[in-house]
């Protein structure tokens, strides 16, 4: 079934050219092999067993290279040097044998196996001449009788309905069953999740909210719509494609220039597969990027991850970001999680003679910061391509899946204030049961931090957005008033928070303020839980973003009573400075914390005395890169707190105005 060809790819090929990302291919798979089964049946990686266990997590490695292996050979016509083909069919003859010790778990087994079974159909749909139509009937009877599992199932609430439509076009295809009831169900599902604007909402929250913003629009929600369309051999939907290309004209600016994407959201050990919306798009025509600029926005990113060692001595991707780091992972992630990244090598399917691969070189034209609101996630992005960086202002993306009687943390993955290119949540036990980094909280009467919890939107301009939660304290087994099980963990309910981010350049002024929650009819179904509220008074945190090195000398502090500043070895430079109303300021040190190196630091400035309701505080918040040349920590000159709003002047002239309900008006500059 191998089919040879002369021309192998160089090793050496330059950054950005097909030749390079064919060698990248053949270096992950072949690093592989050790770990498949002796049938290629199950291919179980170093690492974590994920929550679906070890001959789950198998089938899952299997999947996941197969579609790296199926984008590498159908993009060469067949051509397979390396005789992958042959291995992925001797295991799929043996994974669908119920005789067989290496056979795969079916989906009335482990739940996982849908997700798994799209990739394969996936895969064999890209190499049906050299795979499939090759295959005995025997084996193709099997594969299509472990398919058929998924017809008639339901329960699929976020992107996972695209796995069953994928799998159902397969079979399909191949004269196996499938149910119009399914597509049918599924189609008004995705209607409902889509929000507007190309963007999709993996799910709804507790409440029915539309809230769950992240990777999951790209390499999922636009993907496999255009993977779909291929198995059917038809063009990509009209409505798909629209949605598509509205997407990547906002997610191009959640890549820096230096080709690090956003780390947000859950199931960021994918890496780069923030990547297959980009050749989706391209594949498609659905794009409104030009073709040198998708080709270098790949590579960067691709080379991002490589230079940052991604890929082990062992040439695998671990669990992490950067580096190894099994504390990002989720509950369902295992060894072979990793290798959804293979979604980045859907490029393989353009041919050499593409324009993606051969239109000249386009460099990003120099310009100073960039600022976008993006209404439908509610996020202001901030851009400075000078030092690459990217900053992201979250007021609208919580995904809040917990009851309101769970006693929870915030999920740092989505709660924070802040996500960046070069910063990370702090993911230890202890930073998330007490956040700090990128968060705005209320200190009880022990110091804890509240927590987040849901987002109400409240305004999203072009540089100012505002929103707001009611807060609560988690009290972690130990704590006073936990209980005497170690097991168990209480909350006790807060006040309404509102933050507000007004962005000039690098700079985002935060203010803050808080009121009862009696006062927000949005608040009362908590009023009669059986957790207590706390009753004050409270002090006020504000903290800014967490910065990471690899030694913790790499990080240098410099504070003084109204302003922390962190400088990073290599230039970046994060820090906070107290404009009103906080008097206090430090920095918090953690070891084992963040994915992007061992020690971090994060800044942070608080009140000494306790707040009253309606009293706003404010800071100036910054992450900068390179020398940061462009802080100025002095950049406010006032900021005036009015019935109803507060204005903020900044000390170029410009004058910024943010809507400010249940807030205590003062003379500039005083604190009530």
């Amino acid at each position: 079934m191998a089919v040879p060809r002369d021309d192998a790819p160089d090793p050496a090929a330059p950054h950005g050219s097909r030749a390079r990302w064919l060698a990248v291919a053949d270096d992950l798979l072949r690093a592989v092999r050790p770990y498949a089964s002796p049938g290629h049946a199950l291919l179980t990686l170093p690492g974590p067993v994920s929550a679906s266990g070890r001959w789950s997590d198998g089938l899952e490695g299997y999947a996941r290279t197969f579609l790296l292996a199926a984008f590498r050979v159908a993009g060469e016509g067949g051509a397979d040097p390396d005789g992958l083909l042959d291995r992925y069919a001797a295991g799929l003859a043996a994974g669908t044998d119920p005789a067989s010790p290496e056979r795969w778990p079916r989906m009335t087994e482990r739940r996982q196996a849908v997700v798994e079974a799209a990739s394969v159909a996936v895969g064999l749909a890209e190499t049906r001449p050299w795979l499939w139509d090759r295959l005995d009937e025997g084996v193709r009877a099997r594969v299509v009788d472990w398919f058929a599992d998924i017809v008639g199932t339901d329960g699929y609430r976020n992107n996972w309905l695209w796995f069953q439509d994928v799998v159902e076009a397969f079979l399909a295809e191949v004269g196996g069953p499938w149910s119009q009831d399914d597509l049918d169900r599924n189609d008004a599902l995705r209607e409902d999740l889509y929000v507007g604007d190309g963007w999709y909402s993996d799910g709804r929250g507790r409440d029915g909210e539309r809230q769950s913003f992240d990777h999951y629009a790209g390499w999922a929600w636009h993907l496999y719509p255009l993977l779909h369309a291929r198995i059917r051999r038809r063009p990509l939907e009209q409505v798909h494609a629209e949605r598509l290309h509205a997407y990547l004209a906002q997610a191009r600016h959640l890549v820096g220039s230096s080709g690090a994407p956003l780390l947000q959201g859950r199931s960021t050990t994918y890496r780069f597969a923030v990547l297959a919306p980009f050749w989706a798009g391209t594949l498609a025509g659905a794009t409104p990027l030009r073709p040198a600029e998708t080709r270098t926005l790949a590579a960067g990113v691709l080379e991002h991850f490589l230079e940052a060692g991604a890929v082990d001595e062992h040439g695998l991707l671990p669990i992490g970001w950067h580096r190894a780091y099994p504390r990002l992972r989720q509950l369902y992630s295992g060894g072979a999680s990793p290798y959804w990244a293979s979604k980045a090598f859907l490029g393989l399917l353009l041919p050499a003679d593409d324009a993606v691969w051969t239109a000249p070189p386009e460099p990003e034209p120099a310009t100073g910061p960039q600022v976008r609101a993006l209404p439908v996630p509610g996020w202001l992005v901030v851009r400075t391509p000078a030092d690459g960086l990217v900053r992201v202002l979250n007021h609208g993306s919580d995904r809040m899946l917990e009851p309101r009687v769970v006693a929870r943390a915030d999920d740092p993955a989505y709660r924070r204030l802040g996500y960046s290119t070069a910063t990370s949540p702090q993911l230890s036990r202890d930073a998330v049961a007490a956040p700090l980094e990128s968060h705005t909280a209320l200190l009880d009467g022990a110091g804890a931090p509240s927590h987040r919890d849901g987002v109400q939107r409240v305004h999203l301009g072009d540089t100012c957005a505002v929103s707001r939660s009611q807060v609560h304290w988690l009290d972690t087994p130990g704590a006073p008033g936990a209980g005497d099980d170690a097991g168990w963990a209480g909350l006790r309910r807060g006040p309404q928070v509102t933050t507000a981010s007004v962005v000039h350049g690098v700079h985002e002024l935060r203010l803050a303020w808080w009121h009862p929650a009696d006062d927000d009819p949005v608040a009362h179904p908590d009023a009669d839980a059986a957790w207590p509220a706390d009753p004050g008074p409270w002090r006020m945190h504000v903290g800014g973003w967490a910065l990471a090195g690899a030694q913790r000398d790499e990080v240098r502090v410099e504070d003084d009573p109204d302003r922390v500043v962190l400088h990073r070895a290599d230039g970046t430079v994060s820090a906070v400075r107290a404009v009103r109303g906080l008097d206090e300021a430090g920095a918090t040190w953690r070891d084992g914390a963040d994915p992007f190196a061992r020690w971090s630091a994060t800044p942070w400035l608080r009140s000494s005395a306790p707040v009253a309701a309606g009293a706003v505080v404010a800071a100036l918040v910054v992450l900068a890169g390179g020398a940061g040349d462009d802080v100025d920590l002095d950049a406010v000159a006032s900021v005036d707190v009015r019935d109803g709003e507060v204005v903020v002047r900044w000390r170029d002239g410009r004058r910024d105005v943010v809507p400010a309900a249940h807030v205590v008006p003062t003379v500039d500059g005083t604190h009530p």
